[in-house]
């Protein structure tokens, strides 16, 4: 028995746009064998500088998002990359033909327009119409005009009619580019050269994270792709580079949520001859360079609260934090019997494998992050939690490590970094003995790094900001999936 195929079932409306596309067809006029056209302006253009543009001819492509038909002449908008504009369409001036196509044509329907600009009585800038070619035909009808699409979930799933029916959600994705030309534009400023390493690692390193495993099957081995960038980069300081950064995609096999996706933009740089102070001192600089450099300002209207990045940023340790907020004083904590202790009697739930500083860093979740809304440094991270950071000489239970909070949530990570290859061997010891317990974020020991911490690594402060949270501050959103394209989303089926 033959298997049945499906038979797509169609609305009134779909099937209404399929059987005009059919007769365009019949009638020699398919649009989509039409390949180059000559479009020489943006709409945007005009309307910025419309004494430049009176009276001359443009040719302009975008989709049509509203039309006012009037027998003889209509009124329609035009949507291009770079905004709207009307024009202006008379039977007389294009033909009774092309007029008649023109009335056949839909809402959402691609097409090129070429006219000569000017106002109408009422003032408004319109394209006097000579020529409109159909360039593609919009066979699913646009969501309607004044309730648009509101559906998260679909927006996210389809970005494209996402951005056709919302404009400020392409304004947001400008934005995003505006910001990461910005962070390149400082850098570069800075003396520092981008460059790029490898997505596929033969072992997880560089963060806490739970890799994606994958299959390479030429060598068949499984690799992993990068949670982090930090380990090539800092192989690159070894090897005589004094200055490196890298803008790319990181994977981590985690939970979702407003401020995490499966996959996201970080940028890590690394110098050479300076510490965690000098990285403080780089990534206030540069979130105010950023700030001004996009927005104009470095003051930031993030719905009640203005994040003011002009001012210098706070400075607190974790364990000041901590007592300010929880006022439990870990300087007076001295074992883990009595971290647990305190942990107990205020209700934070720790496991078996953590340490003294483990449960430090469980205070400051639990009673601290949430606090942290206008630009704070917390540095000082136990070294439990820090395998890659240098040691406090003054008290080495400590790093010379910073987190970078606004709005309560962490924007950056940065560390003096551990160049000592017998300290980092028996911290990926201590790391790989975690793993091998069922930490699925702890990291196993790195031969290849251990070797060019071995050939010699200068004193080095590393930095790694997430874009997309940074993304989220300057442009006010609230999600981390409103400033990603494509965020990851569970299939329908």
């Amino acid at each position: 028995m033959a298997q049945e195929q499906n038979t797509p079932v169609y609305s009134e409306q779909e099937q209404i746009r399929r059987d005009k596309l059919t007769a365009l067809r019949e009638a020699g006029h398919d649009p989509y064998l039409l390949t180059k056209v000559p479009v020489d302006t943006k709409s945007s253009d005009i309307v910025a500088d419309y004494d430049a543009y009176e009276g001359k001819e443009v040719t302009l492509a975008g989709r049509i998002m509203a039309r006012n038909i009037m027998g003889k002449a209509s009124f329609a908008r035009l949507l291009d990359s770079a905004g709207t504009i009307q024009f202006y369409i008379r039977r007389d001036d294009v033909g009774e033909d092309v007029y008649a196509g023109f009335k056949k044509m839909d809402i959402g329907d691609v097409v090129c327009v070429r006219g000569k600009v000017f106002k109408t009585k009422t003032g408004e800038i319109s394209i006097h119409t000579e020529e409109i070619t159909l360039l593609a035909k919009c066979l699913k009808p646009l969501p309607e005009k004044f309730h648009g699409l509101t559906d998260m979930d679909l927006r996210y799933r389809q970005r494209y009619l996402d951005m056709i029916v919302n404009p400020e959600v392409r304004d947001t994705f400008r934005k995003r580019s505006q910001i990461i030309t910005a962070m390149r534009a400082f850098l570069e400023s800075r003396g520092f050269m981008e460059v790029e390493t490898p997505v596929l690692h033969t072992q997880a390193g560089g963060a806490a994270a739970r890799p994606f495993i994958t299959h390479h099957n030429t060598l068949d081995i499984d690799m992993y792709l990068r949670i982090a960038l930090e380990l090539h980069l800092k192989r690159l300081i070894v090897g005589g580079f004094d200055r490196v950064y890298e803008i790319g995609r990181v994977f981590r096999n985690e939970g979702m949520d407003t401020k995490h996706n499966p996959e996201f933009t970080m940028m890590e740089l690394y110098q050479a001859f300076t510490d965690f102070h000098g990285m403080m001192d780089i990534t206030e600089d540069m979130f105010r360079y950023i700030a001004r450099a996009v927005n104009g300002t470095a003051q930031v209207q993030y719905g009640d609260v203005l994040i003011d990045l002009e001012k210098p940023f706070a400075r607190l340790s974790m364990v000041e934090a901590v007592k300010k907020y929880s006022g439990v004083d870990f300087d007076e904590i001295h074992t883990l019997e009595e971290a647990r202790a305190v942990a107990d009697e205020h209700k934070i739930h720790y496991k078996k494998r953590h340490q003294k500083g483990d449960i430090l860093n469980l205070f400051f979740d639990e009673y601290v992050e949430e606090n942290l809304v206008q630009p704070t440094f917390i540095y000082g991270h136990p070294v439990e939690i820090s395998p890659l950071a240098k040691k406090m000489p003054e008290n080495p239970a400590y790093t010379e490590r910073f987190e970078v909070f606004i709005l309560g949530r962490e924007h950056g990570n940065a560390f003096s970094e551990l160049n000592d290859p017998i300290d980092q061997r028996q911290r990926f010891e201590a790391q790989a003995a975690l793993k091998a317990m069922g930490d699925e974020e702890a990291q196993g020991v790195d031969e290849d790094f251990l070797n060019a911490l071995e050939i010699g690594m200068p004193p080095t402060g590393g930095l790694g900001v997430g874009v997309d949270r940074l993304v989220m501050l300057l442009t006010a959103t609230p999600s981390i999936r409103d400033v990603l394209l494509f965020p990851t989303m569970k299939p329908m089926d």
